[in-house]
């Protein structure tokens, strides 16, 4: 960028708009919290001028100073140069209207799950009474940290077998005061013997090996088992479809996560009774499904998740 072109950005809205096209031009991917170029280069303003994620429109024709725009305009060179998404450039990730940390020990806090905290798990839960749940795969801590902040009455465990995200989930539970989230490492359920959950939540590793392997350099910053999960990207899902029901009480629900690979669930476990969660914009591969469901499927659930790595 020229001395002359920075010199004609003056005003907040001018560097928002300034970054959109720079991001739109240089063909960036978008999809780790943000999914377009405008509402990315506003947060990035917003951080770097140090105010509030939600600031009203009226202060976009608020003007900054050189200083301040240098350093709006060192993050945009960032973004662009490194492809680093932007809530690794800034350290900070919303979900379900909370502040996470953010860095590259976990993945960006991204989940539609976040609807389904907001808005109670309902119709879901159907109004029975959940004392513990389980975030199963919790990397930053970011889903069993907004259940535990919701529904302060319910005892939540985060369980992961990374001790990098464990470590960030921990910075994240002191930094939202979640005293009622315990997390824990664990290798999907084999360290949970004896622990049972009325709801179990899980954004598990869904993505196939080639879908990995093609992912825009975006994604190679974040650790690569938080994403890949073998040919139909099902490798963890059958597994926790298959143990789910020795840690659900007998009237438990079980919530997961697997984006594309919906498809290929459906296509193994036709007989299955997943119910796919329709979000406001439509479905997004998430499930719900009950206990006795995967009870009177678990012979063929077993069987398929026997044939996993």
């Amino acid at each position: 960028m020229t001395a002359e072109t920075a010199a004609e950005l003056h005003t907040i809205i001018d560097l928002i708009r300034y970054g959109t096209s720079r991001f739109n031009a240089a063909g960036l991917t978008f999809g780790h919290s943000y999914d377009n170029a405008l509402d990315e280069a506003t947060q990035l303003v917003l951080h770097s001028l140090h105010l509030p994620h939600d600031l009203g429109p009226a202060y976009g024709a608020a003007r900054v100073t050189s200083a301040e725009k240098a350093e709006v305009l060192a993050l945009f060179e960032r973004r662009i140069s490194e492809r680093l998404p932007a809530a690794y450039l800034t350290g900070e990730a919303w979900f379900a209207g909370l502040s996470f940390k953010s860095d590259r020990r976990a993945l960006v806090p991204r989940s539609p799950i976040a609807e389904l905290i907001e808005t109670g798990f309902e119709p879901w839960l159907a109004g029975r009474d959940v004392h513990r749940a389980l975030d199963l795969c919790t990397g930053s801590g970011c889903i069993a940290i907004a259940i535990g902040h919701y529904y302060p009455n319910w005892e939540v465990d985060g369980v992961d077998l990374s001790d990098d995200a464990l470590a960030l989930a921990h910075e994240n539970k002191e930094r939202l005061q979640a005293h009622n989230v315990t997390l824990l490492k664990s290798d999907l359920f084999n360290g949970l013997t004896g622990r049972h959950y009325d709801l179990i939540v899980t954004n598990p590793p869904y993505v196939t090996n080639d879908e990995t392997d093609a992912l825009p350099q975006e994604y190679s910053y974040e650790p690569d088992m938080g994403l890949r999960a073998g040919p139909d990207g099902l490798d963890l899902v059958l597994k926790i479809l298959r143990d789910a029901p020795l840690h659900l009480s007998e009237d438990g629900l079980l919530i997961c996560e697997v984006g594309e690979s919906e498809q290929h669930l459906i296509k193994l476990l036709p007989e299955v009774d997943f119910a796919w969660v329709e979000f406001k914009v439509g479905q997004m591969g998430i499930f719900a499904v009950e206990c006795r469901e995967l009870i009177a499927h678990s012979a063929r659930i077993t069987e398929l998740a026997a044939q996993r790595p």
